[in-house]
């Protein structure tokens, strides 16, 4: 029995050779394909992480420090009926704007959260809040609300009740008043809280009132 052989046509070999360029044409398109989603994947990646990178060191670096917080002791009272919280940008901090930051302030049994009060802003670099009592007139009556009392500002970054941007080397008190947000805080108190600056981390606030209040302005962290 002898051997088949069949001989290829000239119209055969063509449809091979177009039958292999078809599917090379498809190899090099889906190649593409790939390659552009990857390229897009990665591009999308670098930058969510650079974003995430961006957030993450500015939540480190940036805050509020709670230099000194003193009350108000009221003649004839016997409670603390003010506080002045001074705080500071911490080091490397980047610029703050007041006007979006929030206190959180608790007496442990009830708990409030304050804003600014435009109207309760006062530009003074020479007032003292240990020895000048008026300084302490100066402070919002509102339970909801925060005033502000510049004490260094030495760009002028905060010169201004719209203008309430703190950064390096400034000292801003903020002032509470306590009679309104709990009636007052007596003896013994345990008072806790935060301020939240719109980015970075909190300046916090956690102090035990004396057993007497003997001084007219009490110092209490």
């Amino acid at each position: 029995m002898g051997k088949y052989t069949k001989k290829l046509k000239e119209k055969d070999v063509g449809s091979i050779g177009i039958g292999a360029m078809i599917v090379f044409i498809a190899m090099v398109l889906v190649a593409g394909i790939a390659a552009s989603v990857l390229i897009q994947t990665s591009t999308k990646l670098e930058s969510q992480a650079m974003s995430t990178g961006q957030e993450t060191t500015a939540e480190v670096s940036s805050g509020l420090e709670v230099v000194n917080v003193e009350g108000y002791n009221r003649s004839g009272t016997g409670k603390i009926w003010l506080l002045a919280i001074t705080i500071s940008p911490r080091a490397g901090s980047k610029d703050i704007d007041l006007r979006e930051t929030v206190i959180e302030i608790s007496d442990s049994a009830t708990k409030n959260f304050l804003v600014y009060d435009p109207s309760a802003y006062t530009y003074e670099d020479s007032v003292d809040i240990d020895g000048d009592l008026y300084a302490w007139s100066h402070f919002t009556a509102a339970a909801t609300n925060f005033s502000i009392i510049v004490l260094e500002d030495a760009d002028g970054s905060c010169s201004s009740q719209t203008s309430a941007v703190i950064n390096a080397g400034d000292y801003v008190v903020l002032g509470v008043n306590v009679s309104a947000c709990f009636s007052g805080l007596s003896p013994r108190d345990d008072v806790w809280g935060l301020v939240l600056p719109e980015e970075g981390s909190p300046g916090v606030i956690n102090f035990k009132c004396p057993a007497s209040f003997t001084d007219t302005i009490i110092g209490l962290q």
